[in-house]
């Protein structure tokens, strides 16, 4: 599961950290409390090179009549992407990376209170999580690309988290997950290692998705 992240870098270091070109009207940054529905950053590749664009964060199949028209899709399981009608074409023809800085989890207290936990590389640099995207298009001509994010079975230190976590894919691998390199990208579709992450617990602030702010990642 990954439903809120962070994302700090501008948008020119993301373009030259994937050598990307950046296209127009990209999401503001930093954004301490990306959420679903939103405009986020995803690099894909297209033609002879890669783009950073703007997706909606939130698969939206060729089938729906509107965006809302049914269940909103923010995450694909890796288990079973290859298999269901609305992500199998996707996973095939059309994957891309998401730039992000860290992203939150909820675990409960004893009174039943959500806990909120802040995760980052290890490494303090940013990640690239596994995501799959479709351009879709509506009765009357709307069209909107949209993505979601991989996950996977949580390694054993983010189990005392959360049972899943995002695809983390590693530099070396980008062109593979985006088609440059040939086929084998469902190697990739595996938790990362175990001392890949690190996390703190954070203020309960960012359970609101209207809250805002660099103090939502700060320690508690």
């Amino acid at each position: 599961m990954c439903g809120r992240f962070a994302i700090t870098l501008p948008a020119d270091a993301m373009a030259q950290l994937f050598a990307a070109a950046p296209d127009n009207a990209l999401p503001e940054v930093p954004n301490f409390n990306v959420c679903p529905t939103n405009s986020i950053h995803a690099v894909v590749a297209q033609g002879e090179g890669r783009r950073l664009s703007a997706l909606r964060w939130g698969f939206i199949p060729r089938w729906y009549k509107t965006p809302s028209d049914g269940p909103l899709l923010i995450n694909a399981r890796a288990e079973t992407i290859a298999e269901k009608p609305a992500f199998r074409a996707a996973c095939r023809e059309r994957r891309c990376l998401i730039p992000v800085t860290g992203f939150y989890e909820w675990t409960k207290g004893e009174d039943g209170a959500r806990l909120p936990w802040y995760i980052r590389s290890a490494r303090e640099q940013p990640l690239a999580f596994a995501g799959v995207w479709q351009d879709w298009i509506g009765p009357d001509g709307d069209s909107l690309r949209s993505c979601a994010i991989v996950t996977t079975g949580a390694n054993e230190p983010m189990q005392a988290i959360h049972h899943r976590m995002p695809v983390i894919i590693e530099p070396d691998d980008w062109g593979l997950w985006l088609g440059e390199k040939g086929k084998g990208a469902a190697t990739l579709m595996q938790a990362a290692p175990e001392d890949a992450l690190i996390w703190h617990r954070v203020a309960p602030a960012v359970n609101s998705n209207r809250a805002s702010g660099e103090m939502l990642i700060e320690p508690l």
